[in-house]
């Protein structure tokens, strides 16, 4: 930021263009996870055939896809945040499959003790 708009400005201003700034970091952090995530997934899927992957690497793919879909969902609240509402420019720009779509949402915490 520069002297001069901090100088000539009000201290809302100052930190409405501060959340502003910080909003933008977030977007493309969300934006660059979830991009990492699907390079995983697609990896993954390269690496072991659907019809030839052991149930061991089925649970792991199933991880990848739940990741992906966290990752997912974190960048869609970040850009509601922001205010852009529509989420399909994501679905087609990131090509995110149909099953990450349908497992978007927080990952739940898993419980290895037992109860």
């Amino acid at each position: 930021m520069s002297l001069d708009f901090r100088f000539h400005r009000t201290p809302i201003d100052v930190l409405a263009y501060e959340l502003a700034e910080e909003k933008a970091s977030a977007l493309g952090r969300m934006g660059r996870a979830l991009e990492h995530a699907l390079a995983r997934l697609r990896e993954f899927d390269v690496a072991h055939p659907r019809g030839e992957a052991p149930a061991s690497a089925q649970q792991a793919r199933r991880i990848l896809v739940r990741e992906a879909g966290h990752a997912l969902w974190m960048f869609v609240v970040q850009r509601e945040a922001c205010g852009m509402r529509d989420s399909r420019t994501i679905m087609r720009t990131y090509n995110v499959p149909g099953e990450v779509q349908h497992c978007m949402g927080p990952l739940l915490a898993t419980s290895t003790a037992s109860p």
